[in-house]
């Protein structure tokens, strides 16, 4: 079910990691961004709007991880932006035949087997580089690129309404996941693009992870503070000190702790990304 969090915004908490749909209301229809996972979540979504008599004028995806690219029929065919790079990535992915049925064969070992509609797979329109605006008939939305997580990735500020969708950033549950393939200096792109969002954090009353929960104004720049804490742990070759890991994380999120792990092995012997999709 759609839940308010500002005039306008509201969010569908998806039962899998915590995934946050958000939808944006426009003037007749709703930007819809990382719709879901579950098959049925995203039907649910599409019900939630056809009883508000509101149609799915426009779609983003955050970034080209396979959780972030999905889409339902129901929500129907409404152009499904991406930044450049996430378009090409995700176009990337949809080249290699296999794909689907490697996601799939991944899914196997979840308890989402079976439950994840792959038909619309990764089908996005690329905007034009260097775009600052979602192009649509709504409240403004800015898109806040960078190089932090995978290629492509978008942070999203809502301007009128004061709401920051951080895509795989600023989460409560998850800690920060660094593109350890795709960039020169991970955890260099990665302490820059906190700044960028450190930029608006004044304009923000309210954060959207991809995953985990939504916060206040008051969560804004400690959730920044604490994903820098962590990367510069990373960079150090240090433990972080980090509620997310270790004995303090939340129950049934202990395997943030081997995604942890995985990175910074890597980091220490120079190599790159775990591989864990989120």
């Amino acid at each position: 079910m759609l839940r308010q969090v500002a005039e306008g915004v509201l969010v569908h908490e998806s039962a899998f990691c915590q995934s946050n749909a958000v939808v944006v209301h426009g003037r007749d229809g709703v930007l819809l961004v990382d719709p879901g996972v579950r098959d049925h979540e995203m039907a649910c979504i599409a019900n939630d709007l056809t009883d508000a008599g509101r149609t799915v004028a426009a779609g983003f995806s955050t970034h080209p991880d396979w959780d972030h690219l999905l889409w339902h029929p129901r929500l129907g065919t409404a152009p499904r932006y991406g930044t450049a790079r996430c378009a090409a990535a995700a176009q990337d992915q949809l080249s290699d035949p296999n794909a689907k049925a490697d996601i799939a064969a991944h899914l196997l070992e979840t308890e989402i087997a079976g439950q994840v509609p792959l038909d619309l797979f990764g089908l996005l329109t690329a905007l034009p580089a260097g775009t600052t605006r979602i192009p649509w008939d709504g409240p403004h939305v800015r898109i806040i690129e960078h190089r932090a997580h995978a290629p492509g990735h978008a942070a999203l500020l809502v301007e009128e309404r004061g709401v920051l969708v951080a895509g795989d950033m600023l989460s409560d549950v998850l800690v920060p996941m660094l593109d350890l393939d795709g960039t020169a200096d991970p955890i260099e792109d990665y302490l820059a693009a906190l700044r960028l969002l450190e930029d608006v954090a004044g304009d923000v009353e309210v954060v959207v992870p991809g995953h985990g929960s939504a916060g206040g104004a008051d969560q804004v720049r400690a959730r920044i503070e604490r994903d820098r804490a962590y990367v510069l742990a990373l960079r150090e070759d240090r433990d972080p000190d980090d509620p997310r890991i270790g004995p303090s994380a939340r129950p049934g999120w202990e395997w943030v702790s081997d995604v942890h792990d995985g990175q910074a092995r890597r980091l220490a012997r120079g190599g790159g990304r775990d591989g864990t999709p989120a």
